[in-house]
């Protein structure tokens, strides 16, 4: 009787099958057969290619995938393209926006300037002193009077100017003679106070506008072109323009 070889593996058939639960032999890539148990939460899988699993995180101190820094164990992940940033600071696209820019200063405003104003109109002197009182029967000049003042309140508001006050004391203080001299005069002295407000050398005198008042009545036309120094000073800033006080 002659002896037969042992059946080789591909005589045999099919190698016999582990039961379920048992352990397989790794196959090509990585991949276990079904039924097989899965690696404990937390262990680590080497993938095939040594790629992290997509969502992944890698371990502490290791290093990431493809040229990353290494990232501290709960830190976010920084968005794709986005630089590095300094300890204690906070990426873009997390948190709150920068604050945004401040605006620019005014035309002349200094930095740290300490007060501000409006800016007064410019009229002109002829048709304050002469024209436009004809025109109106001398209305126009008391409500020139009011005006002056009102800006000059509104220009530097740290000196206490009453318009309504000074209307007034032209209008019905001429009953006792002197208050309404006494107005005029202080309006010289406020202009003066107005101009070193806006940096210029005072130059408006009330004594000099007193005795305009017996020269034709010229004192309105003296105190518009004083004021009109001061339009000019911040070049033609349109009125009701904040402006700023040099002093």
């Amino acid at each position: 009787m002659s002896t037969q070889p042992p059946p080789g593996p591909y005589q045999g058939g099919y190698p016999q099958q582990q039961p379920y639960g048992g352990q397989q032999p790794p196959q090509y890539g990585g991949q276990q057969p079904y039924g097989e148990q899965q690696q404990p939460y937390g262990a680590q899988q080497p993938p095939y290619g040594g790629q992290q699993a997509y969502g992944g995180q890698s371990p502490y101190g290791e290093q990431p995938p493809y040229g990353g820094q290494p990232q501290p164990y709960g830190s976010q992940p920084q968005p794709y393209g986005s630089q590095p940033q300094p300890y204690g600071q906070q990426s873009s696209g997390y948190g709150y926006p920068p604050a945004a820019a401040q605006p620019p200063a005014p035309y002349g405003q200094p930095q740290g300037s300490a007060h501000y104003g409006l800016a007064m109109k410019r009229r002109n002197v002829f048709g304050v002193w002469l024209g436009l009182p004809i025109i109106t029967f001398g209305i126009y000049l008391l409500v020139w009077y009011y005006k002056i003042h009102k800006e000059m309140a509104e220009f530097d508001s740290r000196r206490k100017i009453s318009p309504g006050g000074s209307l007034l004391t032209i209008m019905f203080g001429g009953i006792l003679i002197v208050p309404p001299f006494v107005s005029i005069y202080n309006t010289g002295k406020r202009i003066a106070d107005a101009q070193r407000a806006a940096g210029l050398q005072p130059s408006c005198s009330g004594g000099l506008g007193l005795l305009l008042i017996f020269l034709f009545g010229l004192w309105p036309l003296y105190y518009q072109g004083e004021l009109n120094k001061i339009v000019d000073h911040y070049q033609g800033t349109a009125p009701g323009t904040q402006v700023p006080l040099a002093v």
